[in-house]
């Protein structure tokens, strides 16, 4: 014992436990800032009055029910539906609850390692080793036999001088949150591929009510035409020709048929159903799709969940430049062992039986060979990688949301030019049948005049589709989150 009646054992643990707390701010690497996204941020959408502001990624805000806004309770059901047995969604949760138990393992490094054990031994000792022949009478011979029991308990503890540890929290609890954010980003194009699925099956149910109300038409002009040959009218030609306007419209039939069922199957999968099992009954596209302002606040950037999962991952990679930085630096570990040991069991628990031996450890790298500033080489480099993917994800959601709100507006402008054309089409095939009911003019007539309101009829069907589509799609772009309230404000 020294002067002040302290063990030399205790003096050593107080002088270790003191050492983190005072250098406990203390860890190598660069802090994270976030670089910019971009050299130059653009001042608003092409056409658009809103001003644009320096991104902070809102993944984890609630981007609710936003398909609500087009007011279809079956799209309502299908989307409850996939969020619940979408298959790739469950994957995308078990994922993230990886991510999350290995920031837990991370964490637990903050914290003493300490761990028990009991073993009991039927134990001979060498009549030759070192320590049994000292001391040994000349021509002694004998052996030692006996038993040992052991309950050991060992502490473990590194302390954190240079952040190590500490940077590796960081590290796997930015690499959680990206994971979060993925795990946001497939629910996202979950729901906008169910609903762009869903739309496209009504616009296909709209285009086969076009063409089957054509074909009803088409025979009954047929059937006219065949009364007409019987009365000496008209000749066999007309009726040739009213024969294949039929034919042409019912050979169509089949292929509507066949890619309405594939949409159909696909929703099945996205629900996680058997596409056997699933039906959905024709309900054509009757109304028109809500129109997203192309003035949407450019705050709603900053939700989209890629976004902030390749944000995150940029300081996940920033934080393990810290880890091998402080690999250049002294290890510090304190070490603990405490417990019982006696020969015979009935004495293992006897205060005599105690041992303990308690005392830090100091590993410094010597010659590692270059591992070391190879692998800090490397750990910047997959932080500049991880810079590049952030910026190229910023640049990508710019392109897309400007195409979806150029894709809104050149399909709504087409669309009403289409309905225009398709009025005029109509009228076309009125003045037809009614010259040729009249003897003025030929079949041939008749049959270009339902041709082109028939192309009309199912290219402003396609046109519906493709604008609810594309309402979809720039939602996604945005990253969701919108309210009905806000839509009907916006109008």
């Amino acid at each position: 014992m020294n002067h002040t009646g302290q063990r030399p054992w205790q003096v050593a643990w107080q002088s270790t436990a003191l050492i983190p707390l005072l250098l406990a701010g203390c860890a190598v690497g660069p802090a994270y800032h976030r670089p910019l996204a971009v050299a130059t941020m653009p001042a608003s959408y092409a056409g658009a009055t809103n001003e644009w502001k320096v991104a902070t990624p809102q993944a984890h805000l609630n981007k609710g029910a936003w398909w609500k806004i087009f007011e279809d309770a079956e799209l309502d059901r299908l989307e409850t539906q996939a969020a619940t047995a979408n298959q790739q969604l469950q994957a995308a949760v078990a994922r993230f609850a990886q991510a999350r138990a290995s920031a837990d393992v991370a964490h637990s490094g903050l914290f003493p390692q300490i761990s028990g054990g009991f073993s009991a031994t039927r134990q001979h000792d060498s009549v030759n080793r070192p320590l049994f022949m000292t001391g040994k009478a000349a021509g002694e011979a004998f052996t030692h036999t006996y038993d040992n029991f052991s309950l050991p308990f060992d502490l473990s503890y590194e302390v954190d001088l240079w952040g190590r540890v500490r940077r590796q929290v960081e590290s796997s609890r930015a690499e959680m949150q990206a994971n979060a954010a993925d795990l946001e980003t497939i629910r996202l194009a979950i729901a906008a591929e169910v609903a762009a699925d869903y739309f496209t099956v009504r616009a296909l149910d709209a285009e086969k009510l076009a063409l089957r109300a054509a074909i009803a038409a088409q025979r009954k002009s047929l059937e006219l035409t065949r009364g007409r040959r019987a009365g000496g009218l008209v000749s066999d030609l007309d009726v040739a020709q009213a024969e294949t306007a039929l034919a042409t419209s019912e050979a169509q039939l089949p292929a509507l048929v066949l890619s309405r069922a594939q949409f159909e199957h696909a929703l099945a999968a996205l629900t996680g159903e058997p596409a056997s099992r699933f039906t959905l009954a024709e309900n054509p596209l009757r109304h028109e799709p809500p129109t997203i302002p192309p003035g949407v606040p450019s705050e709603l950037l900053e939700r989209r969940p890629d976004i902030a999962a390749a944000e995150r991952r940029m300081a996940s990679a920033n934080a393990n430049i810290g880890v091998a930085k402080a690999a250049f630096f002294p290890t510090i570990r304190f070490n603990g062992l405490a417990g019982f040991q006696s020969v015979d069991a009935g004495t293992l628990f006897d205060w005599p039986s105690r041992f303990w031996a308690v005392g830090p450890s100091l590993s410094v790298p010597v010659f590692e060979g270059g591992r070391l500033t190879a692998n800090l080489r490397g750990s910047k480099a997959v932080y500049l990688e991880a810079v590049a993917q952030y910026r190229e994800s910023v640049l990508t959601a710019f392109v897309e949301v400007e195409n979806n709100l150029a894709a809104q507006r050149l399909l709504a402008e087409q669309s009403a030019r289409e309905q225009s054309a398709l009025r005029s089409a109509r009228k076309q095939q009125e003045i037809a049948t009614d010259q040729y009911r009249g003897g003025l003019t030929d079949y041939l007539a008749v049959a270009i005049a339902d041709a082109v309101e028939r192309d009309h009829e199912r290219t402003v069907a396609r046109l519906c589709g493709q604008r609810f589509v594309a309402a979809v799609a720039l939602i996604k772009s945005l990253g969701g989150g919108w309210q009905r309230d806000q839509i009907k404000e916006s109008r």
